[in-house]
């Protein structure tokens, strides 16, 4: 009989694809690792591995039967979830997912409120970009993530918590800092400065900008948004800058300007997703009321359009950008 054992197991041996590792991170002996396998290859009657001097490759028996696994792996989680958690709002460990261009904003305000509301609750956090976040979801090892919407899967399913409006940054110095109003023919001619592939927030800023020269996009190999604004600051372009970094920062750089656009403004989603068969409806809910709550306590902060003036002499004119470090989150 197969036993959950070994679909850990061979699960471990997938992901590492070397015995030793992954017998280092089941907790027991190789050879003891290396048993189990080949009685689940005996059992089946079917090879799932490829032995390697540099390690092990999956078959694609291997393939199917990982992919089977996980997916047992994963409801017995659930199950146990479900019966641990049974009649108690969250309460335990919970493990959350949240995509860098949300995480250093939100969570400096959301952390004190979860553990307010829900003092018993053990949170576990994950910040990575999204295609890995909803992998690791998927897979069993997160309970929920949150990311900009939509998710398009058919295994998940999700809660719409905010809109968060982009607004456009540009250099205080020059013509664009005498501008009123962010418009899209501003984008037009002017350098795009953009995070680094693989980050969602700039793919929504690219559906933004769809008639932007390709050539006078750049990056800069840029990871955070604050190396954005100082590149903005220093004259070397223009940015998107989501309205959720805005109010989290609350500084003044005399040398930005942000400006927004008028109705219907551009704006990304964001929100809860968590797998279909999760027993966890009930707790994701409740967190996104305190994501909810949280979000509401900030909205003030967000300056509103004003007349340009001259950028250095009337700081009671120059609207709010950003020019101190990123909190760090781990």
């Amino acid at each position: 009989m197969i036993s959950l054992r070994q679909l850990r197991y061979l699960d471990a041996l997938a992901r590492f694809g070397h015995f030793g590792r992954a017998a280092e991170a089941s907790a027991i002996t190789q050879p003891a690792l290396s048993m189990q396998i080949r009685e689940l290859e005996t059992h089946l009657g079917v090879a799932l591995i490829e032995r390697r001097r540099d390690g092990v490759r999956l078959t694609p028996a291997g393939r199917e039967i990982v992919a089977r696994g996980r997916a047992i792996l994963t409801a017995v989680g659930d199950l146990e979830t479900a019966g641990a958690s049974f009649g108690r709002l969250l309460d335990g460990r919970f493990r959350l997912g949240i995509i860098p261009s949300i995480a250093p904003f939100l969570l400096p305000r959301l952390l004190p409120a979860v553990r307010a509301s829900f003092p018993r609750l053990e949170l576990a956090l994950r910040e990575t970009q999204t295609d890995i976040l909803i992998t690791e979801l998927l897979s069993g090892d997160l309970d929920a993530v949150m990311v900009s919407l939509p998710v398009d899967h058919p295994d998940v399913v999700s809660l719409a918590l905010f809109e968060d409006a982009f607004l456009l940054a540009v250099p205080a110095e020059g013509m664009l800092g005498r501008e009123r109003a962010a418009r899209p023919e501003l984008l037009e001619r002017e350098d795009l400065l953009l995070l680094e592939d693989g980050h969602c927030l700039r793919d929504q800023a690219l559906k933004v900008c769809a008639n932007v020269d390709p050539r006078r996009l750049s990056s800069y190999g840029a990871t955070s948004l604050t190396t954005i604004v100082q590149l903005v600051a220093n004259g070397q372009g223009v940015t998107l800058l989501p309205e959720l970094f805005i109010e989290a920062k609350g500084a003044t750089d005399s040398r930005v300007r942000l400006l927004r656009f008028a109705d219907p403004a551009p704006k990304r989603e964001v929100g809860l997703v968590w797998r279909r068969s999760s027993p966890r409806r009930a707790d994701i809910e409740a967190l996104g009321e305190v994501v909810r709550a949280c979000r509401q306590g900030l909205v003030e902060k967000v300056p509103k359009n004003e007349s340009p003036g001259p950028a250095r002499q009337d700081r009671g004119n120059a609207v709010p950008g950003v020019g101190e470090p990123e909190p760090r989150f781990r």
